[in-house]
């Protein structure tokens, strides 16, 4: 990936206000990181987002689509069942594998964009208006 074009993206993210719905489970964190989106709006589909927004500092970010950040971390994309009973437990599985790879391979966040964004990203470096970002390391460590 061009370092000129990660460079804007860090920049980007460590300038804007992101928005942080807390977890019921106050183990969580230490489980899967901290989970992070970069509107109010896309936060409010996980439960309701604090008042304020948060201010982050990310230096080495994995950046990618769920497919290559999961062949990047796993090797393979995981697959869930989404008319699984227990498709939460599954996703927070996949969350917890995801987290301690990407803290393995030395990564502070991963930032998740859609293929199509990330595709732009990768070829003309157009910086994505819209992430969710998972936080590797931070404060509640």
């Amino acid at each position: 990936m061009n370092k000129e074009h990660m460079a804007k993206l860090v920049q980007r993210i460590n300038r804007k206000d992101w928005w942080h719905v807390p977890p019921c489970d106050p183990q969580a964190y230490a489980k899967r990181g901290k989970f992070l989106s970069s509107t109010f709006r896309m936060a409010e589909y996980w439960g309701r987002p604090l008042d304020t927004p948060e201010r982050i500092t990310v230096q080495n970010p994995l950046v990618g689509d769920e497919e290559t950040i999961e062949r990047t971390l796993l090797g393979a994309p995981e697959p869930i069942d989404l008319n699984a009973d227990n498709l939460a437990d599954k996703q927070f599985a996949k969350d917890a594998k995801l987290y301690a790879a990407g803290r393995a391979h030395g990564y502070d966040a991963i930032v998740l964009l859609t293929p199509k964004a990330f595709v732009a990203f990768k070829i003309d470096g157009k910086l994505p208006i819209s992430m969710e970002l998972n936080l590797l390391v931070g404060e509640w460590q």
